[in-house]
């Protein structure tokens, strides 16, 4: 029998007693019920208790989503393959855990996509290599789209947000069984998820939950009132032409649901700007989370301002070119005219002109298109990642991943995602013709951002000055920390 074949030992966790695998020194539990397949629009329940030892070498399913062809690139490895919802016993979690080991750090990965698609099992982030690190890496599943982030009236609000802190309950109560120590516990996720966990450093309801935060293309302006979500909702509920409360849509099916985001996906589907004219995700996705409740019951920057989340120690920070990967594969960034782009902008925010023009719009050379582009590299997720690091009154540290993918014909560059094989050693993963890192991507600077995402686990300290008023700003190829100047973006994003 191969060591990879072998069946760990038993552990005990709450609802019975697992084995997992062995691989190599790593143990590996993949697809362990941290709640009850979830009943619609409620909160999240524990789940049943079973008999015997239960094998968990099956992931289980994801949450229900689709994946849509990408021109150029293959998207699997960042997103998975998506799910009918055919199976609801979806609120699972993946452990990997050293073989020896019994006060190790804890890192909880939280997956991104847009809140509506993305899972715990795409093969970017396998958690082997920070186990193989001597940290105990989790990573989790969670309600998405209609039924995880829209405000229904009836329904509990950020239901999928209420599952990460389930989870997080879970991981605090479980986690010492695999040798994870829970009082030195990391969250840690890319975009969506990153914007999640900086909405969760806010929330009361995660306090004591996690001591540190790593938010990778996140930041905490993506969030939404309650009324102006509300839109969505009644939306929604003619296009499925249900009553707009809990009882209505809980008749949907997942396919219909899927459907349903497919038609307001459209930048003129449904205005979701506030009462200045702005909107938070700049279409990128419908789905985000809503303050004004019990989770989060006011804006996360105006929480951190006022000290919410200074016991946690964050590390945050975004890549040079995040909007590539939207504009680059599509061709927009190449192709947009002049007034397409004023009025795509627009659509999210009141000084559309003007913005395009601080980016070069007009000025000789520059296409409308990469005028665009640059200014949402920054309003989308620069300048505001920079505003949370400003408002956090605890220890926080940034960096620019500013490595650039050769693929799409050299063009694709330090696009959103691109961090995610280098954080986890799983460069293999998007390497070839389709991949996104192209054909021979740096393992040596993966090794390098790989031990510093391990180090922060272990100390909560970073090798370079914090962010702090001289906002200084970790270049990851350059391996110095720099100050960075003021954005143009910064007069056109509130504060």
């Amino acid at each position: 029998m191969n060591i990879e074949d072998a069946l760990s030992e038993t552990i005990s966790i709450e609802g019975g007693d697992i084995c997992g695998r062995y691989d190599g020194s790593v143990r590996r539990y993949l697809g362990i019920p941290y709640a009850a397949p979830p009943a619609r629009f409620e909160l999240p329940k524990s789940p049943p208790s079973w008999t015997g030892v239960r094998d968990m070498a099956c992931p289980g399913p994801a949450a229900p989503h689709r994946i849509r062809p990408f021109p150029m690139i293959d998207p699997s490895p960042l997103v998975g393959h998506g799910s009918d919802g055919s199976d609801g016993d979806y609120l699972r979690l993946n452990v990997w855990a050293p073989k020896d080991t019994k006060v190790a750090p804890v890192m909880v990965f939280i997956h991104g996509g847009g809140f509506v698609g993305g899972c715990k099992d795409a093969s970017v982030h396998d958690g082997s290599a920070f186990a193989a690190s001597g940290i105990v890496c989790v990573a989790i599943n969670y309600r998405m789209g209609i039924d995880g982030f829209l405000p229904v009236p009836g329904a509990p609000t950020n239901l999928g947000l209420r599952d990460m802190l389930f989870a997080l309950a879970w991981v605090q109560r479980n986690i010492a069984a695999f040798g994870g120590d829970p009082a030195n516990v990391t969250v840690f996720g890319e975009s969506a998820g990153a914007m999640a966990i900086a909405d969760l450093v806010t929330s009361p309801l995660a306090k004591g939950l996690f001591r540190r935060a790593i938010i990778q293309s996140g930041h905490g302006a993506m969030v939404r009132e309650i009324d102006v979500a509300q839109r969505l909702v009644k939306k929604l509920a003619k296009i499925l032409r249900v009553r707009s409360d809990a009882d209505g849509f809980r008749t949907v099916s997942h396919a219909a649901a899927m459907d349903a985001l497919d038609k307001v996906g459209k930048p003129w589907a449904v205005d979701l700007r506030d009462d200045e004219g702005r909107e938070p995700v700049y279409g990128i996705s419908r789905f985000i989370p809503v303050f004004g409740d019990d989770v989060l019951p006011e804006k996360p920057l105006d929480a951190l301002r006022k000290g919410a989340g200074r016991d946690v120690e964050i590390l945050i920070g975004t890549n040079a070119e995040e909007m590539n990967l939207y504009f680059v594969p599509t061709g927009v960034r190449d192709k947009i005219g002049g007034l397409f782009a004023r009025w795509l902008l627009g659509r999210s925010h009141p000084e559309a002109k003007a913005v395009l023009k601080a980016y070069g719009y007009q000025q000789k050379g520059v296409r409308p298109g990469q005028a665009m582009t640059d200014a949402m590299n920054d309003l989308v997720f620069r300048w505001p990642a920079r505003q949370y690091a400003e408002a956090h009154q605890g220890k926080t540290w940034m960096y620019e991943f500013d490595w650039r993918s050769p693929a799409c014909d050299g063009e694709l560059g330090a696009c959103h995602g691109i961090e995610m094989p280098f954080v986890f050693k799983t460069l293999a993963s998007v390497t070839g013709p389709r991949g996104l890192a192209g054909l021979d991507p740096p393992q040596a600077l993966a090794d390098a951002v790989h031990d510093l995402w391990a180090g922060f686990a272990r100390t909560g300290t970073m090798p370079w000055p914090e962010f702090g008023g001289y906002r200084m700003v970790y270049q990851v190829t350059r391996g110095e920390a720099l100050h960075e100047p003021v954005m143009p973006a910064a007069a056109f994003v509130p504060e």
